[in-house]
């Protein structure tokens, strides 16, 4: 019988009820922790309970993070080091696990993930978030309906009014498009931004899919359909299988 490894990464991931990673952000690191195959465990939090844990483990939050404690966290079991915010995880773990190697950025990928952030935010804002509520548990809907809720000035399911839906996705159908062609400027070389190895750009991208596909199948199938967006996914799947 083969001995299991030992996990040299807590990672602090958001639960829903389907037990399964449905973070962006977390999903980023998850997948660079499969690429790696660095040895892992996770520890699902809700909602309510991610700023006292975080707070208990001595961490405390910076820029990157609105100054609020958020999830991806990890403690590096051999050094008993945690870190948060998938941007400085992601230099933690490119610097201390180098092989196989991840670009973290490039001119490319920057621009990528700038336009990705204004244009394709805005619909997954749109048509994922208030779609999140689904796969919660009544403490986490409660906790996200509160905070997102008062952000926005309005409920949740006016987000969710069809026609206002169609009109946000349409006015960008373009911009989605251009992205996608952005995406596909190396696939002569292989099927990731910068050709035949994935960056974290890829895990961006693969990321923000997959989380969209855990909350709503229907809204994965629509952005995947655009050129560029479901071919990073594919080729960024067997990075995927360990998703909890």
């Amino acid at each position: 019988m083969t001995a299991q490894t030992e996990p040299e990464i807590v990672l602090y991931d958001l639960a829903c009820t389907k037990n399964v990673c449905f973070s962006p952000a977390v999903w980023r690191i998850r997948l660079m922790l499969n690429y790696k195959r660095i040895p892992y465990r996770t520890v699902f939090l809700e909602f309510p309970d991610i700023e006292p844990k975080l707070k208990a483990l001595g961490l405390v939050p910076g820029e990157s993070s609105g100054s609020q404690y958020t999830v991806p966290a990890i403690q590096h079991v051999p050094t008993n080091q945690y870190i948060m915010d998938s941007p400085a995880i992601a230099q933690f773990l490119e610097s201390t696990y180098p092989d196989p190697p991840v670009p973290l950025t490039s001119e490319l990928g920057r621009e990528i993930e700038a336009k990705a952030r204004r244009v394709v935010g805005m619909t997954f804002r749109t048509s994922v978030t208030p779609r999140e509520v689904g796969i919660l548990s009544p403490r986490s809907q409660e906790y996200f309906r509160r905070t997102r809720e008062a952000s926005l000035g309005h409920r949740l399911e006016d987000l969710l009014d069809a026609d206002k839906e169609e009109s946000i996705w349409n006015t960008l159908d373009d911009s989605i498009r251009t992205v996608g062609e952005l995406m596909q400027t190396h696939k002569a070389d292989g099927p990731f931004v910068l050709g035949a190895r994935p960056s974290y750009t890829d895990f961006f991208i693969a990321g923000s899919l997959q989380s969209a596909r855990m909350v709503d199948e229907s809204v994965f199938q629509r952005i995947s359909k655009y050129p560029g967006y479901k071919e990073i996914y594919e080729a960024c799947l067997p990075y995927m299988e360990k998703k909890d």
